[in-house]
């Protein structure tokens, strides 16, 4: 049979998380595989990228409607299970759960506004566009969901494992000099607001004081001040903020009159930098856009 399109996967897929137990992606193809029985060719089919499975980009996208809609949450680190609002969706017994029955909950029609407003954009725009613009404009829409959604995973990961995330981040991006060394340094100061020093180059000839938090409301500027002033009892010149919510308008404002130097890192830039540098994401396809060498074709 061929594979079935993405929406024939909701139902069953929150059918396998009505037991409350946690669930991988990994698990959950294997189960939709034996339930619609996909063959090992037809699972292994896939995208014109060459890249990714048919199969598995379908059950995935069938996962982030449901969680979209807020049937279905993250739990630990790859994985989710059932919320209560999936649980009351299965007591009514639905034949078929598809986007037209997720629409009734204002999570999913947020997500879906989003969604048809940029289609809308982009249709309103393709007749003034280049091809090569009405790509790039695709690949932005989806590197701004893919943010959303890393920063989901981020805030629903225990403090371990987003100080694990921010070492590999600032190894990534070129701090801290071996990834031995950044461990050691951050995570051991908890000094006065200060989470962590690293080292700002690998010669470390400077140092840089880290303050990272799972913040779910907008960060204030009585707590960047009090980050500040740990920095000035420590006599340190520069600092990081990072937070997994937003920083509020007179936060960023406190830190721009500054003497020393403070970078606030809200959620989002948080998960603009885990793409950028590779932390947290795997590579689906990469496509090459070629124009031709007319300077070939010139014989002068």
């Amino acid at each position: 049979m061929t594979v079935p399109e993405y929406q024939i996967f909701m139902l069953p897929l929150l059918q396998l998380a009505s037991d409350n137990q946690e669930h991988s992606l990994s698990e959950t193809y294997d189960v939709m595989a034996q339930r619609f029985g996909i063959n090992e060719q037809e699972r292994n089919e896939l995208l014109p990228s060459g890249r990714q499975s048919r199969f598995d980009n379908r059950v995935g996208w069938a996962r982030t409607y449901l969680k979209k809609a807020g049937l279905i949450g993250s739990t630990t680190r790859g994985k989710f299970c059932i919320t209560q609002r999936g649980l009351d969706v299965l007591k009514t017994k639905p034949a078929r759960i598809d986007r037209e029955l997720l629409a009734q909950f204002p999570e999913f029609r947020e997500f879906q506004s989003k969604q048809d407003n940029r289609r809308i954009d982009d249709a309103a725009e393709a007749a003034e566009q280049t091809p090569e613009e009405i790509l790039e404009s695709s690949y932005q829409n989806l590197r701004h969901d893919l943010a959303q959604e890393l920063l989901e995973h981020v805030k629903t990961g225990t403090p371990k494992f987003f100080e694990n995330l921010v070492v590999d981040l600032l190894v990534a991006m070129g701090y801290g000099g071996s990834r031995k060394d950044a461990g050691q340094a951050v995570g051991q100061s908890h000094d006065g607001g200060i989470d962590g020093i690293i080292k700002e180059d690998r010669l470390g000839l400077d140092a840089v004081y880290i303050q990272a938090k799972k913040w779910e409301g907008t960060v204030g500027r009585q707590v960047v001040q009090a980050f500040a002033g740990s920095l000035a009892g420590q006599k340190a010149r520069k600092g990081v903020m990072i937070a997994t919510s937003q920083f509020s308008q007179e936060a960023k404002e406190y830190v721009d009159r500054l003497d020393m130097k403070i970078v606030l890192i809200d959620g989002e830039q948080l998960a603009q930098f885990m793409i950028e540098h590779g932390i947290g994401v795997a590579e689906v396809a990469t496509y090459v856009v070629k124009k031709v060498d007319l300077d070939y074709f010139d014989e002068e």
